[in-house]
């Protein structure tokens, strides 16, 4: 019930302030509710416009138990019998992710303003018909097909990464971290009572 009262918590004032366009994302061919339901939750709390699904195969019911945001009383979800009733927001471009090797690697991916996202399941990936609709194909750049909750966070974040309105990152890691030493101060050396001696040595020398 804890969790359940967290995600229901309104912040999306917070991804409104921060982020530009909108995204939706979804899944084909997808069978195991639990996997469907942790990637609504992750859409959710991403601040997705909305949610699909593309094929037969899923059990909502069953989902429900790892989206315990109850993310389609919240956002819309589509639920497609086929490819060929898909269909998206004018304007708005598909983005396959797929173990690829010729997709491009999500660090270097420019994300559309707005932009579908579309997964398939773990082992059979999407279809040649779905990829072939998709103007981008990207691909986390991992050893091997990571689970699909997994993968569609990961790029969601580098998603929000791209288009989200955050402060620079320092140059470096220990700066502007609590505890962190201070910064010495410009100018030449200072030294208490007597100059050291590899000091006082080279000095003699240049006299």
């Amino acid at each position: 019930m804890e969790a359940r009262a967290r995600d229901q918590m309104p912040r999306d004032h917070i991804m409104t302030a921060r982020a530009r366009g909108y995204f939706g994302i979804g899944v084909e061919g997808v069978s195991k509710a639990a996997n469907v339901g942790a990637l609504l939750r992750t859409a959710h709390a991403f601040g997705a416009a909305f949610c699909f699904s593309v094929g037969p195969g899923w059990d909502a019911r069953a989902a429900r138990a790892a989206d315990t945001a109850a993310t389609p009383a919240h956002v819309p979800l589509w639920r497609f019998p086929d490819l060929a009733a898909l269909e998206l927001p004018q304007g708005c471009v598909m983005v396959g992710v797929e173990l690829l090797d010729d997709a491009v690697d999500l660090p270097s991916f420019r994300h559309p303003l707005n932009a579908a996202y579309v997964l398939g399941p773990e082992r059979a990936g999407l279809s040649p018909a779905l990829l072939a609709r998709c103007r981008h194909v990207v691909r986390v750049p991992t050893r091997f097909a990571l689970n699909l909750a997994v993968a569609g966070a990961l790029v969601l974040y580098d998603r929000l990464l791209q288009h989200g309105r955050f402060a620079e990152r320092p140059v470096g890691s220990m700066m502007g971290s609590p505890g962190a030493p201070e910064a010495p101060p410009h100018g030449a050396p200072r030294f208490r009572r007597t100059m050291p001696d590899w000091l006082r040595t080279a000095a003699d020398a240049d006299k």
